[in-house]
């Protein structure tokens, strides 16, 4: 080692060379290597990849193992590049394809960055590619540790990363960055350790972590080429995301298990190194003593008998991110004993924005729903953070994520069955009226609400309806659906996100035969002929509703649960009252 590079030029069939890798522990064994020959444009035009087989007691037992690649091969003490590619998954031979080094370098000499800078990813994971066809050469698996997550969580992570090269999950434990996290209130300290770098060698078990904490999720593979400031690894791209900013780790092999379906290494991660900061094709690029940029989530989950607090830190990268958080969230709902088919949620909590005021969260999920109500509230929150997150014009960072849930063993369904005018339908502008709702919560006795509504004054003669209803209702009626020209921007998300009513309520609203306009996330009610005939270009363009009739919430009242349904009211204003 430490010779120099092996030009690829000069790579012909026969040669023996030299790989490294870890089996168990955290130091490197040799295995030999037999060239087979050059692959032209095997990795795409113009990249080459070399062929090479395997030999040796343990690579002839295992094959070639998920989590080996970035392994470096040495002709002589000239490093020629790293074991990263495999064919099929049933082949008897441990033959692999091998990453020139002359490619890995050009990841190596990538101006370094600072640590905030994010890559935006290859684009969706819904859009992700097929797996290849079983005999095609491949890139080796990175297996994934999914420390401290139900199987359950697991098969949501693998169904979200379908076809991405990070559902292959393997056995694993956390490391020192998850130990006591919970204890502490956070992520454990997570400073880059110098004897811990020095402990880095080619041939070293490394990994990027994408979730750390009370949970992590972390991708491991082996250390290509060190050198004062940096390291590369893997020999082929995670996610060929670019610029990205992943904690850095060392890493343990407990074992190494040989299979002919999915052979990989069962690794516990340990000390912070760095920062992973480039992933592209031909490598990752750490850089030691780097500190990553995450976003510190915070769960608390109670009920009645306990309370559980999840602290961990996500991956900061738009293809990755709200996946991430939304295996945390589902898993944080999975861990306490209070959970059950007939346990209902109700959460709320924030999304904190730089340069922007926390965004609300208030989402309920009803056991007994069409889904079950852990995952109906796991999407509903990742929904509703993806909105934000991923908004094309957010220009800072993700401060953090807050979420408070509590777990309640029942059903919280409320029917509205009936409403009524208890106080009778004609009336004065500035007068009052009392709405009587009658509502049945799942399994129990019908109960009558009575709810005082005062009219407005500025009211003329005429009918007029009182919508009694539920929050989806009253949010359609502010906000009629429309699809616009474009994506709204943050302001405009923002915006949305405050204005939704909570689910336990009860509302009523006057339906006023004025004109109303919703745009940029705003209702505007009771607007002037002119003003409403100002915004009909807008309308037409779809950046704006316009509708002849005006929505107020005037009351509301709590309904005991997640209300549902609506009903209509019929009143009459008579002359005199109010400003008449």
């Amino acid at each position: 080692m430490g010779g120099g590079f092996f030009p690829l030029k000069e790579v012909h069939r026969g040669l023996i060379g030299t790989a490294w890798t870890v089996f168990t522990g955290s130091q490197p064994e040799a295995m030999q290597v037999e060239i087979l020959g050059v692959l032209r444009g095997a990795r795409g035009p113009g990249h080459d990849m070399i062929l090479a087989q395997l030999h040796g007691a343990k690579p002839e037992y295992t094959g070639v193992v998920a989590g080996m690649s970035g392994s470096p091969v040495y002709i002589g003490n000239r490093l020629l590049g790293s074991l990263s590619y495999r064919i099929g998954q049933f082949s008897k031979d441990p033959i692999a394809g091998i990453t020139p080094i002359e490619q890995m370098l050009e990841v190596r000499d990538l101006p370094i960055q600072g640590s905030g800078i994010r890559g935006q990813g290859s684009g969706t994971l819904d859009q992700a590619p097929q797996a290849p066809a079983e005999n095609t050469m491949r890139a080796m698996e990175t297996p994934l540790v999914m420390g401290g997550f139900h199987s359950e969580a697991i098969r949501l992570w693998q169904q979200k990363m379908a076809g991405t090269g990070l559902e292959t999950v393997a056995a694993g434990g956390m490391g020192g960055s998850s130990a006591s996290a919970g204890e502490a209130g956070g992520v454990a300290d997570t400073t880059p350790s110098a004897k811990a770098i020095a402990s880095i060698v080619p041939g070293s078990a490394v990994s990027a972590q994408l979730v750390r904490g009370d949970l992590e999720i972390a991708a491991t593979c082996t250390v290509t080429y060190v050198d004062r400031k940096q390291l590369l690894a893997c020999g082929h791209a995670l996610l060929q995301a670019g610029p990205v900013s992943l904690p850095m780790t060392t890493t343990e092999v407990v074992a190494t298990l040989a299979s002919p379906l999915n052979a990989f290494k069962i690794v516990n991660t340990g000390a912070t190194i760095g920062a992973f900061n480039e992933d592209r094709d031909a490598a990752i690029r750490g850089v030691f003593g780097a500190k990553a940029q995450m976003i510190p989530v915070q769960i608390r989950v109670h009920g009645a008998d306990q309370e559980r607090k999840i602290n961990v830190e996500v991956l900061d990268l738009p293809a990755l991110t709200p996946q991430a958080v939304l295996v945390v969230l589902y898993e944080s709902l999975l861990r306490t004993n209070e959970s059950t088919s007939e346990t209902s949620y109700h959460l709320t909590g924030s999304i904190d924005l730089e340069g922007y005021p926390p965004s609300p969260l208030n989402l309920w999920a009803s056991a007994g729903d069409a889904g079950a109500a852990p995952m109906e509230l796991a999407l509903g929150a990742a929904m509703q953070f993806a909105r934000l997150y991923a908004n094309g014009t957010r220009r800072g960072s993700v401060r953090s994520i807050h979420l408070d849930v509590e777990a309640i063993p029942r059903r919280v369904d409320v029917a509205l069955e009936a409403a009524r005018l208890v106080s009778g339908n004609l009336v004065h502008a500035g007068g009052t009226v009392v709405v009587e709702a009658t509502l049945r919560p799942w399994r129990e006795a019908a109960r009558n609400v009575r709810i005082t509504v005062k009219l407005p004054a500025r009211l003329g003669a005429g009918n007029l309806r009182l919508l009694v209803s539920d929050a989806g209702t009253l949010d359609r009626a502010l906000d009629q659906p429309r699809q616009p020209s474009h994506a709204p921007d943050l302001e405009t998300a923002l915006a949305q996100a405050r204005r939704q009513h909570p689910a336990d309520r009860i509302y009523v609203s006057l339906l006023v035969p004025e004109t109303q306009a919703g745009m940029e996330g705003q209702t505007l009610s009771s607007l002037p002929l002119s003003v409403a005939n100002a915004l009909e270009p807008q309308r037409a363009a779809q950046d704006a509703s316009l509708n002849g009739e005006s929505a107020e919430m005037e009351a509301d009242a709590p309904a005991g649960g997640v209300l549902s349904g609506f009903q209509l009211l019929n009143l009459r204003i008579e002359p005199g009252g109010g400003l008449d």
